[in-house]
């Protein structure tokens, strides 16, 4: 798989062109851990995001004396992608729990592109924004479910 085809698999880039995924492919690296090793750890600081292109990922945070699984990601899958606008603390830690394939869009580089192609940039932070919101929401509604709060 290209990475062009592994962006294409993200809902991030679903609104893409062609041309808009190989802004993004060129200044993409491919990453490969095997199981059980660390993508990044709770309380570090964020870089970069990532896709899933082969693989799962185990979503986890720290929990009294262990460490409690909130997820697990797969192909096509993205994490970490707010660090791609802002340097921030990841709230998580990410663990591969099968060997994993990752394409890595790191900030630095994303922000060496916004000058050069400011509309694909945008378009990307709109859909990093976009998809913030829709999980905020669904993660309202599961309060509102567990607490019985009315909207």
């Amino acid at each position: 798989m290209t990475l062009v085809e592994a962006l294409q698999q993200s809902s991030l880039f679903r609104e893409f062109s062609e041309t808009g995924l190989h802004i993004f492919a060129a200044i993409a690296t491919e990453k490969s851990l095997p199981a059980g090793a660390p993508l990044f750890a709770e309380n570090m600081v964020g870089e970069s995001m990532f896709i899933v292109k082969s693989g799962t990922v185990r979503i986890t945070i720290k929990d009294g004396g262990g460490d409690r699984t909130l997820a697990t990601v797969g192909p096509g899958d993205h994490l970490g992608e707010l660090a791609l606008l802002a340097r921030s603390v990841r709230l998580v830690s990410a663990i591969a729990e099968t060997p994993c394939e990752l394409v890595e869009l790191a900030q630095r580089d994303y922000y060496r592109l916004q000058p050069q192609k400011p509309q694909a940039c945008l378009k990307l932070a709109l859909a990093i924004a976009a998809d913030l919101a829709r999980r905020l929401g669904e993660g309202r509604d599961g309060l509102r479910s567990l607490t019985g709060a009315r909207g």
